[in-house]
């Protein structure tokens, strides 16, 4: 399946920005399962400084800084992507031999997946999570099986609410409260995982969502997603990640479906935020984000068309009038979005 991504970003402070420093990760990765066909990173005002490279997780992380006052901030990402899907494989290894295979023994070779059996900033240790993850994991039970099994539990136990739970809420929280968005339920999985010495790393991506019978798509009805990872050691090298989704209760080799778009990777939300940065000044700040993902059709060039001038104005307006016009207001993708520190 061919996909069309467009994620937009603005942000009105109040005072006006004096100097700003930010890192955005929104360009999907490009993999053997993945092909990024386009990409284009629009940011306005223009950056004083700007610069691509990969992270420790393999992503493609943008640095940029602006040195001017500013009192906008809007980011602009396009991209063209094809996807396919591929069922869960066939795999015997239980979870108990993989904890083995993960658990650290003098002279034994290096498995660079044992870094995401730790905890990290938003998945933590907790017995409340082994509790919960316990029912899972019976002895003897093949790993993708009760990964499996854990998935549809969550998708089952938990409700998905928007606006009940923060970008900072704590996982443990989610947990009690049985109710969050995707993001939770990623933190939450993971941490069951982990809690039984089972590799897991975080996914962020874009998935393509179906509009109701008899209406029509909304441009900008789409949010950001966040899935699971889990490390499965019997499957081919380089092939080893399986992909969990515990709130849709979907699973796939390489991703849970030809429908969903892969942006980063890694141990949690703290190291995918799609854009954080450091800022002087702003006191105040309002997040406006639209997001929209279209299948590439015949009818998709001149959408594309119409949107891309859509945003030409928009940039155009914003650098000579300090504004633009609004952009979707959606406060999960918001919860998602935004990691900005004032100094």
């Amino acid at each position: 399946m061919k996909l069309q991504i467009t994620h937009e970003t603005r942000y009105d402070y109040v005072p006006a920005v004096e100097t700003a420093q930010h890192m955005a990760y929104l360009q999907p990765l490009s993999s053997p399962y993945q092909q990024l066909l386009e990409h284009t990173l629009s940011i306005s005002p223009l950056p004083a400084q700007r610069s691509l490279a990969l992270d420790v997780f393999g992503n493609c992380r943008c640095f940029f800084s602006l040195q001017s006052p500013h009192s906008t901030l809007q980011v602009v990402s396009h991209s063209v992507v094809a996807t396919q899907t591929r069922a869960l494989p066939e795999s015997a290894i239980t979870w108990e031999s993989t904890r083995e295979l993960m658990r650290y023994v003098a002279g034994a070779g290096f498995d660079a997946a044992s870094e995401f059996v730790f905890a990290s900033p938003f998945v933590p240790r907790h017995p409340d999570f082994a509790a919960y993850a316990r029912p899972s994991f019976a002895p003897g039970t093949p790993l993708l099986a009760a990964a499996q099994h854990l998935m549809q539990r969550i998708y089952t136990d938990f409700t998905y609410e928007s606006q009940s739970t923060q970008v900072n809420t704590p996982a443990l929280q989610a947990l009690a409260q049985r109710k969050g968005v995707c993001q939770d339920f990623a933190h939450i999985m993971i941490a069951c995982l982990r809690a039984v010495g089972v590799p897991a790393r975080y996914v962020s991506g874009y998935l393509l969502t179906q509009p109701a019978p008899g209406t029509e798509r909304l441009i900008g009805s789409d949010a950001s997603h966040a899935w699971v990872s889990v490390y499965v050691p019997d499957l081919p090298p380089g092939a080893r990640w399986c992909d969990l989704d515990p709130t849709n209760n979907r699973a796939g080799w390489h991703c849970p479906g030809e429908d969903y778009v892969t942006l980063a990777q890694g141990r949690d939300f703290a190291d995918v935020s799609p854009i954080r940065g450091v800022i002087h000044g702003g006191a105040s700040h309002t997040l406006y984000v639209g997001v929209t993902v279209l299948p590439v059709t015949d009818e998709t060039p001149e959408r594309l068309a119409s949107q891309t001038q859509t945003q030409t104005q928009t940039q155009t307006q914003t650098q000579s009038q300090g504004a633009g016009p609004s952009l979707l207001d959606n406060t999960a993708q918001s919860q998602m979005q935004s990691q900005i520190f004032n100094v």
